[in-house]
């Protein structure tokens, strides 16, 4: 039989790097361990999960984006929005003003939406600015 261990004297198998075991969260859950107390929460105590997900930038503009996802975002909501320009990379937040279905394949809805950017500072507004200005320069071949 290969493959299998079947003696009980034999060692525990080496743990590959990056694995937890259960001792290993028990220790990490030890309140002494801990630098502050935790606190119970008695009832409901709500929060999100911010996710970078996979995006398509159709259009750019100093002002806002068209953007495609397989997932919808909803109308008037804020994102936080990474966007690689060339060599840098800069993160910006939107509000969706509008959205809607622009492909369906077989399983896969493809959404597009336009975005508003709100709150941009000096530093991400000139970043946008020459970006723009070295795409259209490239393409006019100057």
């Amino acid at each position: 039989m290969t493959g299998a261990v079947t003696s009980p004297d034999l060692a525990a198998p080496a743990r590959h790097p990056g694995t937890t075991t259960h001792d290993d969260i028990v220790h990490a859950m030890d309140p002494d361990k801990r630098d502050a107390e935790r606190v119970p929460i008695l009832g409901e105590l709500q929060g999100e999960v911010m996710m970078f997900e996979p995006m398509l930038i159709k259009e750019i503009s100093r002002g806002g984006a068209t953007l495609e996802t397989r997932f919808p975002l909803h109308l008037n909501s804020l994102h936080d929005l990474r966007l690689t320009l060339g060599d840098r990379s800069v993160v910006v937040k939107g509000r969706v003003i509008h959205s809607r279905i622009s492909d369906v394949d077989q399983d896969i809805v493809t959404y597009r939406m336009g975005v508003e950017f709100v709150e941009l500072s000096e530093r991400v507004s000139a970043a946008i600015a020459e970006f723009l200005d070295t795409v259209k320069t490239n393409r006019s071949g100057v």
